[in-house]
């Protein structure tokens, strides 16, 4: 989502500095790179392309399709069939791949049922033109709606240590054996700032707040795979250290009380 321009809107400033965060995410041996149509729009699927195909055996390219882009930092729901199916062969043309590995529905669109949008989705899967089909800022009723047109392996929801809505939807993939892919996964707010409780334990083991955020996702749930965007190659390296955090279970405890 970072490697656009601003608003998430238009070309990067600097192309090749994007290209460099590309090439440097799959030589730390990231496997999950999470995209969408809507980001650019096209210019993310498009960046990734041009950059990393052919991919390294493994990697995991997710997409999304269903919101349009009407300007920066403005986003509509659209789940027509027609339109998905538009979408998804784009996003194969510019991510110069025969089969997308992960495809997501951005958003359920309001004025289209979503067995409509997904049985769309299931064709092309049949087809061998998706792998895998997943939910994006979904509720528990609705992955079980979804879960009646097509197999759901991946519900992508905001989730941090400071904004957990979604702790349902979390309880629910975790029973169910679906991936959760927490959005803006870097916690914010009181407990960020300077002298919070998140600054003062991230000082302790000489991390930064965001790192620590990153690291509370990966000791929280099996199933969570967070995505934390960037544009830099140095903040993208800063927070692939957050694997190696390792804190007491009473470091733990501490956070989650004082997130309480």
């Amino acid at each position: 989502m970072r490697i656009t321009g601003e608003g998430i809107w238009g070309e990067p400033k600097d192309r090749e500095s994007a290209k460099a965060v590309l090439r440097r995410v799959v030589e730390l041996g990231i496997d999950f790179i999470d995209t969408a149509d809507a980001y650019g729009p096209d210019v993310s699927e498009q960046l990734i392309g041009e950059t990393l195909a052919p991919y390294e055996k493994g990697t995991v390219i997710a997409t999304k399709g269903g919101l349009t882009r009407q300007g920066p930092n403005a986003w509509q729901p659209v789940g027509r069939p027609e339109y998905l199916e538009q979408q998804v062969e784009m996003s194969l043309r510019f991510l110069k791949k025969e089969r997308l590995d992960l495809w997501q529905l951005h958003r359920i669109d309001p004025k289209v049922p979503v067995e409509e949008s997904l049985g769309a989705i299931k064709k092309f899967q049949e087809q061998g033109k998706i792998r895998f089909v997943g939910l994006s800022e979904v509720s528990v009723a609705e992955i079980e709606q979804a879960r009646k047109v097509v197999e759901i392996v991946s519900v992508q929801n905001k989730y941090n240590l400071t904004d957990r809505a979604s702790e349902p939807v979390l309880e629910y993939c975790e029973k169910e054996g679906i991936a959760f892919i927490p959005w803006f996964p870097v916690a914010a707010g009181k407990l960020t700032q300077p002298g919070g409780a998140m600054d003062a334990l991230a000082k302790k083991h000489d991390a930064t707040v965001a790192q620590l955020s990153l690291a509370w996702l990966l000791h929280r749930s099996p199933v969570m795979i967070p995505i934390a965007g960037t544009s830099s190659v140095k903040h993208l390296e800063e927070n692939v250290k957050a694997r190696d955090l390792v804190l007491s279970v009473d470091e733990w405890l501490e956070l989650e009380a004082a997130a309480k």
